[in-house]
């Protein structure tokens, strides 16, 4: 039996690779992150023509109709290019959140907008994961109050899936009255994340999601394995970037990737990250066809790919010595995307634990 991709899931990477390198190379990402985001839009309605951004959603309703595991492989080459486009959010968790939760209505009206790129969603549903005494968001007789913290695509978003106290989704326009958004200021400039506030928001809620945790979940899982793949894209340009370094740089009239210490770096980092990829694959595929073990291999997908990651950003930062921390090779924006990858929706601590959950242990 062949587990490898398909001829057509080969050629998704391919033409977003290709798109990517026109429309994202490192001197765009300098501007764009200099410029915190504002010449983001032309880029991101050429992502949307592309079809990533209704790469989950039926055809039936505008997109593309295709499964996790494309998702992830698209997200892999973002990452791979270290994109600051919205995707994880407004592609990802909005859409599975809809179909999963949402009224016939919700999805007939939202659905087309945001494969047509015309409507981005952002979602705040980190609460539900580790929330701070003084944050996260209540219903009421008034509308929804409180404050959403690292809320995913915020501040680029038209629309908000907000998870209140009780597990509850929420449809929120990002322009109505009460909701207020700031800017977090991470060390991944290429991702926008906000802080939002809600003071007597009028909200419309999810009707699934009301009485019923599972479409939540599924949605915070879906979020972890995109992260899982953004983070191996990344891992996979530095590791690609180290090894094209180590053959050209020399030291002693020699290549350093002659000298056997650089070797071994190398190595290691292949030896690592190389097993991620069909974990990658199969917890993504595993989302659609094995949903007994979607949970628990999300969590392990994330918290393993947090920690190599990790490994491979701090590995390849060390073989381009001195001038891996320089503007110059531009290395440091995947060491931060990869940084930041491991915290969103949940350091690798946490998730084992909810991994131990899924399985009875604790």
């Amino acid at each position: 039996m062949d587990f490898s991709l398909n001829e057509e899931q080969h050629m998704l990477q391919e033409s977003i690779s290709r798109l990517l390198a026109t429309e994202c190379p490192l001197s765009d990402i300098r501007e764009l992150v200099n410029s915190d985001g504002n010449n983001l839009s032309e880029v991101q309605q050429k992502i949307a023509d592309s079809g990533i951004a209704g790469i989950l959603i039926p055809e039936d309703l505008g997109g593309v109709g295709l499964t996790l595991l494309d998702a992830a492989l698209i997200a892999e080459t973002l990452g791979h290019a270290v994109a600051p486009v919205p995707f994880i959010a407004s592609s990802v968790m909005a859409p599975i959140a809809l179909l999963e939760a949402g009224g016939d209505e919700q999805k007939e009206k939202w659905l087309p907008q945001i494969a047509s790129g015309a409507v981005v969603f952002g979602a705040g549903v980190t609460e539900q994961i580790g929330n701070r005494e003084d944050r996260g968001i209540t219903e009421n007789t008034d509308g929804l109050n409180g404050t959403a913290m690292f809320v995913l695509d915020g501040m680029s978003a038209d629309m908000l899936i907000i998870a209140d106290d009780s597990g509850c989704m929420h449809l929120v326009d990002s322009q109505a009255s009460g909701v207020s958004r700031q800017k977090l200021k991470t060390i991944d400039r290429t991702r926008s994340v906000a802080e939002v506030t809600l003071e007597g928001v009028a909200a419309e809620p999810l009707p699934g999601s009301r009485s019923n945790g599972e479409p939540l979940r599924k949605t915070v899982d879906a979020g972890r394995v995109i992260l899982a793949a953004d983070t191996l894209g990344a891992a996979q340009n530095m590791l690609d970037k180290s090894i094209a370094y180590a053959k050209e740089r020399k030291q002693f009239n020699r290549v350093i990737g002659s000298f056997q210490a650089v070797k071994h770096m190398c190595s290691e980092m292949v030896a690592e990250l190389e097993p991620c990829r069909s974990l990658v694959w199969y917890t993504a595929y595993a989302d659609a066809s094995i949903p007994d073990e979607a949970r628990m291999m999300a969590c392990h997908a994330k918290a393993h790919l947090s920690e190599v990651g990790q490994f491979v950003a701090r590995t390849a930062t060390e073989v381009h010595g001195g001038m891996g921390v320089t503007d110059l090779l531009g290395l440091h924006y995947w060491f931060k995307r990869i940084g930041f990858n491991r915290q969103l929706l949940g350091a690798p601590e946490l998730v084992r634990e909810e991994a131990a959950q899924a399985q009875g242990w604790i």
